[in-house]
């Protein structure tokens, strides 16, 4: 059976500003990848066979760097949304691009997780559900939809709430069944959280939770995207595109930090971990670069010191300068 998925790739990303002035969220790099890789590759490696990237914000980006999927081993479409539609009329006029008519896993765009997909869909298939949402437990469930369950039957579906009834949450991965997909109204703005989950619930359908405690982060802010980089380069998170990446060569982990073969870097130079140093990237003398990302061909003068801050590419630091959780180089939207 061929297997289907969209990836919800339209969000503003409004948090991750100024990175996300110019370059839509899921394409914002983690570990030197462009994020919608490392979910690209995640969905191949379970055996998924096509994908339609649901774009709205900088649609423009995605396909050419993905182009048709083919340097990717999986059929990749585009369902270009002229005004956002939210994730469920989002998902609805995504499924007309798909081939295939069975189930079909649907992503958010903004989720790095480690959990088995494979294991998902035996559940759902198994027990017969007409959705199957990915669940993981976090110790602050407020800003998350929250579940309650029986076994693993979903009662009831609140999204963001100040006093949620339990600490399981919506992981942002989904099963549909199609004709549940066909359900959701066309042409409109439909949230999946607000109206579809609640909605299903209350007629009856049977929604399942595959609950599961594997690594499992929201890239939502700046310090996030960090975490994730740190994660993968420490080997705390798993990506098969992050591991094609270190087969390639470009690049080296070095002490917990990922590092481009065509860097320059003074031998006085410290890089601490969780730091990406780009392809080009000069940093002189005495720099100290802590947990921080380097964009392509930027240079970082003497005497310099970054923490948890992100540089773009083709960007200078003056010598001496001292910068935490700062934002050099990124362009005001037009």
């Amino acid at each position: 059976m061929d297997k289907s998925a969209i990836l919800l790739v339209g969000g503003f990303g409004t948090r991750l500003a100024p990175l996300t002035n110019l370059t839509p969220k899921p394409m914002l790099p983690v570990a030197g990848i462009p994020f919608t890789e490392h979910q690209i590759s995640k969905a191949r490696a379970a055996g998924i066979t096509e994908i339609v990237l649901a774009t709205s914000y900088l649609a423009e980006v995605f396909e050419p760097h993905f182009g048709n999927g083919e340097k990717f081993g999986i059929r990749i479409s585009y369902a270009v949304e002229k005004e956002a539609l939210g994730t469920g009329g989002a998902i609805r006029n995504a499924a007309e691009l798909l081939r295939g008519d069975g189930p079909v896993f649907i992503f958010n765009g903004d989720v790095l997780s480690s959990h088995d997909l494979n294991a998902q869909l035996v559940l759902h298939q198994s027990d017969s559900a007409d959705a199957t949402l990915h669940l993981t437990e976090v110790e602050d469930a407020r800003a998350f939809g929250v579940v309650e369950m029986q076994g693993d039957q979903i009662l009831t579906f609140n999204e963001k709430m100040e006093n949620p009834p339990t600490k399981i949450i919506n992981a942002g991965c989904y099963i549909f069944n199609r004709d549940l997909i066909d359900s959701i109204p066309a042409g409109r703005v439909v949230s999946v959280e607000r109206e579809t989950f609640p909605g299903l619930l209350d007629k009856g359908a049977r929604l399942l939770g595959y609950l599961d405690s594997s690594y499992w982060l929201d890239i939502g802010t700046p310090a996030a995207l960090l975490r994730a980089t740190a994660d993968l380069i420490s080997g705390a998170a798993k990506s098969t595109a992050y591991t094609d990446l270190l087969a390639s060569g470009k690049f080296r982990p070095v002490a917990g930090s990922l590092i481009s073969e065509s860097a320059s870097i003074a031998s006085t130079a410290q890089i601490l971990p969780g730091s990406v140093i780009e392809a080009e990237v000069v940093l002189e003398d005495s720099v100290l670069i802590d947990g921080s990302v380097l964009g392509k061909k930027s240079v970082i003068r003497e005497g310099s010191r970054l923490d948890r801050t992100f540089v773009a590419e083709n960007s200078e630091i003056p010598a001496g300068f001292l910068a935490k959780e700062q934002f050099f180089g990124f362009s005001a939207k037009n």
